[in-house]
């Protein structure tokens, strides 16, 4: 009888201790990106633009590409991640890819009828990732692409990538200029 009750005593304490753990999750160091290439592709057409920002956060003002494009086409679309603050460069979107559950790619236009992206890549729960994708501008104009790399980590060992950018934080938020012509 003894026993059970010290047995039943121990669960009940571990049951207590596993509902007083901390329920915020770890910090965790968002990548530095020093680089983002943006690559389109259509038809035979090959364009590369990118956002450059060597020495990070502060000091001097990062360098970014114009991205130009044709109206009305359908661009195939990947990212490239990099840190070229080591030697060799570090190609972050191997990462990225590797933890693709709490990464997510997220593109806004401004104006929004400017293009319309869409995702051809998922993790392993059938949701969007963003490194590869479509770009289809409209007509011509001039706006921004914002691009932002959200890092969506679990947290209590339960998921919180849902397909949108609210949860997690940003590894990068930038802008670029687009010019479709």
């Amino acid at each position: 009888m003894r026993k059970s009750i010290f047995i039943l005593s121990v669960l009940c304490s571990a049951v207590l201790f596993e509902n007083c753990k901390k329920t915020e999750a770890e910090p965790e160091e968002n990548e530095l990106i020093t680089t983002v290439k943006l690559n389109f592709k259509e038809g035979a057409n090959n364009l590369t633009f990118s956002w450059k920002d060597l020495d990070g956060d502060g000091g001097a003002a990062p360098v970014i590409n114009e991205i130009v494009l044709a109206q009305n086409k359908t661009y195939s679309m990947d990212v490239e991640f990099l840190d070229e603050s080591k030697s060799p460069a570090v190609n972050i979107t191997n990462e990225i890819l590797e933890e693709a559950d709490e990464h997510l790619v997220v593109f806004g236009s401004n104006p929004t009828s400017l293009f319309t992206y869409s995702y051809s890549d998922q993790d392993s729960n059938k949701l969007p990732i963003g490194i590869k994708g479509q770009l289809k501008t409209n007509n011509a104009g001039v706006g921004k692409l914002k691009l932002q790399l959200r890092h969506q980590p679990p947290i209590n060992m339960q998921r919180t990538k849902n397909g949108t950018a609210s949860p997690g934080s940003d590894d990068i938020n930038i802008e670029y200029v687009v010019n479709v012509k």
